[in-house]
């Protein structure tokens, strides 16, 4: 089983930016997609974005597209997403997680396919 911890949360003003890291233990980290999702209060969890182990393919939630930014460095364990001109609706706490299964190519990728997650970075948005 994978351990994944979340870091880089925080407060920021819309419009700003904010990194997450996700670092992950365990040899199968480069072997699987990895994935991010947030919940807002009173919300479903609901896709981000995602990338493939070799970091070539990513997939973006249409709410995030051309403002975040997934990638990974597989010698670190470690995935990130960039989040920039952050709006107050992206207030939310975002997981990380590893798609241990691969149901189809549906999109957005179910969540059932995510088996590892981390316990979540808060993210908050002011306006």
């Amino acid at each position: 089983q994978v351990q994944l911890v979340e870091s880089g949360g925080g407060l920021v003003q819309a419009g700003g930016s904010l990194r997450l890291s996700c670092a992950a233990s365990g040899r199968t980290f480069t072997s699987y997609t990895m994935g991010w999702f947030r919940q807002a209060p009173g919300k479903e969890r609901e896709f981000v974005a995602a990338i493939r182990w070799s970091g070539g393919s990513t997939l973006y939630a249409d709410s995030v597209k051309g403002r975040f930014t997934i990638s990974r460095d597989n010698a670190k364990n470690t995935v990130y997403l960039q989040m920039n001109s952050l709006k107050p609706e992206d207030t939310a706490v975002y997981y990380c997680a590893r798609r241990g299964a691969y149901s189809g190519s549906n999109y957005p990728p179910p969540i059932t396919d995510f088996d590892s997650w981390g316990q979540g970075t808060q993210v908050t948005v002011s306006s």
